[in-house]
């Protein structure tokens, strides 16, 4: 049985994440912590999130010191703005913790990535260099090994798991970047109240227009430079990402097909579409992503569907965990 504390448990993410872990048979949930200047601290988490109400009624203890908080802890997961897990994920793993961030302060091994998309000068960039990216498809080996797990963030997931087979079997035209359009529900802004994402102000538009900090995760993780304009959609949760990219010539829909089913046919949370198109009710509240495609001549559309909280966030943290300790990929997510 894994020690595990989980940090920002009060989030959406973070609450999803709690009721996986709660119901993981290897995994004891020592604590639950918010930040020492939370108003959420003191609080039950049943109480925040009444879904959970007799499953998780443990309280939410402000995390005032770190490296004593990591006593006795085998697991943290730091479901944390990045500039909280960028100052308190050494400290716990300092302390000999496997630390599992859904934040993005780990997830490119550049330090310059930071300062220009995040705001920071990264402090750490030993970490920053040992950190396994978590998309866990595509990770499985290095997850074994690694101490620090990047989580992957929401959009860079769907994308990426649409698109890493086409560019690693070469069958795309890359003279013409992938163009992806992607909708996430207004969950992904956080719980924290904001008018801009209050779901009585929100409408469907476009945000972060060449300059969202996911465009620059895509491409280098999939090597390639990529369009990427997200949009905030008025629903609770779930992301649909619609990627338009060119065949090489000669390269047949059976050829994408059979690039897909060899990449994925054997993981257990990529669900392929060989007719019709992934829609956000097949997902939400699910640990999947959802993927179909239709070609007409060079031209290739790719779509993929997710749960941004789930696959997107905290079913991809728990499926990284079971794959660095050997438990079943699927264990407490299905």
């Amino acid at each position: 049985m894994l020690n595990t504390l989980i940090v920002g448990a009060s989030g959406y993410a973070g609450a999803e994440l709690t009721a996986y872990l709660n119901r993981h048979p290897h995994m004891n949930i020592t604590a639950l912590a918010v930040s020492a200047q939370s108003a959420d601290a003191g609080k039950l988490l049943s109480d925040l999130h009444p879904q959970l109400k007799g499953i998780v009624d443990l309280p939410l203890q402000p995390l005032v010191d770190p490296a004593a908080a990591a006593k006795d802890i085998d697991v943290v997961f730091l479901a944390t703005a990045h500039e909280v897990s960028h100052d308190i994920a050494p400290i716990f793993l300092a302390a000999g913790c496997v630390v599992f961030d859904l934040s993005g302060a780990f997830r490119i091994q550049d330090s310059q990535f930071y300062s220009q998309y995040y705001g920071f000068q990264h402090q750490h960039e030993q970490w920053l260099s040992q950190a396994v990216y978590g998309l866990a498809e595509w990770q499985g080996e290095k997850l074994k090994q690694a101490q620090l797990i990047a989580v992957p963030g929401c959009y860079p997931t769907a994308a990426q798991l649409a698109l890493k087979p086409l560019i690693d079997k070469q069958l795309l035209d890359l003279t013409q970047w992938p163009v992806i359009n992607a909708v996430s529900g207004v969950s992904g802004a956080g719980r924290k109240a904001s008018v801009a994402t209050s779901f009585c102000e929100v409408s469907l538009q476009p945000y972060g227009l060449f300059n969202h900090r996911h465009q620059p995760e895509i491409a280098t993780h999939l090597g390639v430079p990529v369009i990427f304009t997200p949009h905030l959609g008025s629903f609770p949760r779930g992301i649909l990402a619609t990627i338009t990219c060119r065949l090489k010539a000669g390269v047949t829909a059976q050829d994408v097909a059979a690039v897909y089913h060899g990449a994925y046919d054997d993981k257990p949370l990529v669900r392929l579409y060989d007719q019709g198109m992934p829609a956000l009710k097949s997902v939400v509240g699910l640990p999947f992503c959802d993927i179909g495609f239709a070609v007409q001549g060079e031209h290739l559309i790719t779509v993929a569907a997710e749960d941004n909280l789930l696959k997107g966030a905290a079913a991809q943290a728990v499926q990284c965990l079971n794959i660095r300790f050997g438990f079943p990929e699927t264990q407490s997510l299905i």
